[in-house]
């Protein structure tokens, strides 16, 4: 399936050629200037997230033919890349050249495969983020309403081209597997609401009028939103929710695994390499998943036993069904949730010497898709366009989301996991499409892993159930070892995968299978966690071990996160020559 970031990217027709320069230090930086000028005409939402206010009236274009133009510019751009020879280049440049050239391979690696045309998923979907267009973006001007209203109005093309897109996928084989589609219809009806005026896309004009934009331009931009969304952009989504039902519904696939795709096995292959960044192959992140499994599983009858139960299972099933562990309404979890963030906020400076200016906030998750969504999720702000980040928590199913887990999931969500990493890499000094164009999911991801395990250093697993529930929280990101590659590599049911899972985490029954349509229809990507969390656990103990008493984790950490986000190679290569620098260090 082709990937979803928060922003579509689609691609213009722009030439690459290389203009003359004066040598290779010169010709890389120009490089990257083009890059970033055809990233942001290619992608306007993206632009919009980065400051640039060039493109806000402009919706990214979505079509095979641009995907086709995407590849072919990234070919032409890494053909430039490649002629430049990196020996003349500085260290900080090295590792620029080293992001953009796998960046570039990728772009090009996946576009050879069909299911680059799987547009929807349970963990993204195009009609999905569309309907959130309006949370990733400044309103402070009338004329950043108005841009808002024309880029909403390309929404029904874009819809129309989903369709079509999906309907070709249909007919070549590239389809979900049922099992994870039952609750799909309700993701594109969610977003039609009857009164405009309580839809996603309405949401701007839901506030306050700004003190800038004048009573009856407010009035105007409201009553055409309001018409836009009636008459077009509803219209759209009930076509496409009508499509769904006639044309692809009854061509989804009763294999769950990838290899059952056309090119399933090699494209299951990319996917392992892409997301975890590393050369691994499925049967050995496989046998690494089982290991770790073993070893939590270990300490978690350790702690089971301190808190007076008999076994780990018991604990477990007094967590899962204990009605003290859970709340009433989506106002308790929220408040108990930002109880828990403010905490940790107070307890960053001893584990950080920088920490990011830009604030985060915490707001439920659409209503759309929350139902059959994970347990929350982090929304990227932008300190250029004026954008906080939010902590977006899963009010649904109540009995299903227990405190117990806040602790584990607020420090990956929040800080010190995703809002500090990306808010800390948007602010630092390097080229702009790194602050905002690259990321890696097992760099990401394994940082939000890590941070994690942080909070046994701040001390908020003040509970046996609080620590049983951030083991549990580890023991699901090393069953995803084991699940995701024995469903795509080795032949396993969702129900095999599913009993390995509530055999081994803590996880309530509606997050197992949540969480297995997730591993069932996005392949590969649920294992870059405990690969990405796993290094930075290596690479904290060999400069714990070679610095001894020099060894200062504040520092360790701001080294972790000081070149953004990266491959796991280029990290461990950062962070050798960090330990080589502290040594020196007086």
């Amino acid at each position: 399936m082709r990937k979803l970031p928060l922003v579509l990217i689609g691609v213009a027709s722009i030439a690459v050629a290389a203009p003359a320069v004066a040598g290779p230090v010169e010709d890389f930086h120009q490089l990257q200037t083009d890059y970033w000028k055809a990233r942001l005409k290619d992608s306007p939402r993206l632009a919009t997230v980065a400051g640039v206010t060039t493109y806000d009236a402009q919706l990214d274009e979505l079509s095979l033919a641009a995907m086709d133009r995407e590849a072919a510019q990234a070919a032409a751009f890494l053909s430039r890349l490649n002629a430049i020879p990196q020996g003349a280049l500085g260290i900080g440049e090295r590792t620029s050249y080293a992001i953009l050239e796998r960046s570039l391979q990728n772009a090009i690696e996946s576009n050879r495969f069909g299911a680059r045309q799987m547009l929807f998923s349970t963990l993204g979907s195009a009609h999905d983020s569309y309907a959130g267009i309006g949370e990733t973006q400044p309103f402070r001007t009338n004329a950043d309403y108005e841009n808002y209203l024309e880029r909403i109005a390309a929404v029904p093309d874009r819809m129309r081209s989903y369709g079509e897109i999906s309907v070709k996928a249909a007919s070549e084989g590239f389809v979900q597997p049922c099992v994870t589609m039952a609750r799909f219809p309700a993701t594109i009806s969610g977003n039609i609401s009857a009164d405009p005026a309580k839809s996603r896309f309405y949401a701007p004009f839901a506030g306050t009028r700004p003190a800038t934009v004048g009573q009856a331009q407010w009035d105007s931009l409201k009553g055409r939103a309001a018409a836009l969304i009636r008459d077009r952009i509803n219209p759209s989504y009930r076509s496409f929710e009508q499509l769904y039902e006639k044309q692809l519904a009854s061509k989804c696939r009763q294999s769950v695994g990838a290899s059952a795709l056309p090119q399933g096995k090699e494209y299951y292959a990319y996917l392992v390499r892409d997301y975890t960044t590393t050369d691994m192959t499925p049967e050995q992140i496989h046998q690494l998943g089982l290991s770790e499994v073993a070893r939590i599983r270990a300490e978690m009858e350790t702690v089971a036993k301190t808190a007076g139960f008999a076994s780990r299972e018991a604990m477990i099933a007094d967590m899962r069904s204990n009605p003290k562990w859970y709340v009433q309404t989506p106002e308790e979890l929220l408040q108990a949730t930002a109880i828990q963030a403010k905490t940790i906020d107070g307890k960053m400076p001893s584990l950080f010497n920088r920490l990011p200016r830009l604030p985060y906030g915490i707001r439920p998750m659409a209503a759309a898709t929350a139902p059959g969504d994970t347990t929350a999720r982090y929304q990227r702000g932008s300190p250029d366009a004026g954008i906080a980040g939010f902590y977006l928590v899963n009010t649904t199913k109540l009995d299903q989301r227990p405190l117990w887990e806040i602790p584990a999931l607020t420090v990956h969500e929040a800080v010190p996991g995703h809002h500090m990493q990306i808010a800390t890499q948007q602010e630092l000094e390097m080229p702009s499409w790194r602050k905002y164009g690259t990321y890696f999911t097992a760099f990401s991801e394994g940082w939000g892993l890590y941070s994690e395990r942080l909070g046994i250093e701040m001390g908020i697993y003040d509970t046996p159930q609080k620590d049983m529930g951030r083991l549990g929280y580890e023991m699901w990101r090393a069953s995803r070892l084991v699940v995701d590659t024995g469903i795509h590599s080795k032949g396993w049911s969702k129900d095999r995968a599913v009993a390995f899972m509530k055999d081994n985490t803590t996880l309530t029954d509606a997050n197992v299978d949540a969480e297995v349509n997730r591993y069932i229809s996005n392949p590969g990507q649920a294992l870059a966690y405990k690969i990405g969390e796993l290094k930075i656990r290596e690479l904290r103990t060999k400069a714990e071990r070679e610095l001894g008493d020099k060894f200062d984790l504040r520092r360790f950490h701001d080294a972790v996160l000081g070149q953004g986000a990266v491959p796991l190679d280029a990290l461990e290569a950062q962070i050798t020559a960090w330990i080589a620098a502290e040594r020196t260090r007086s």
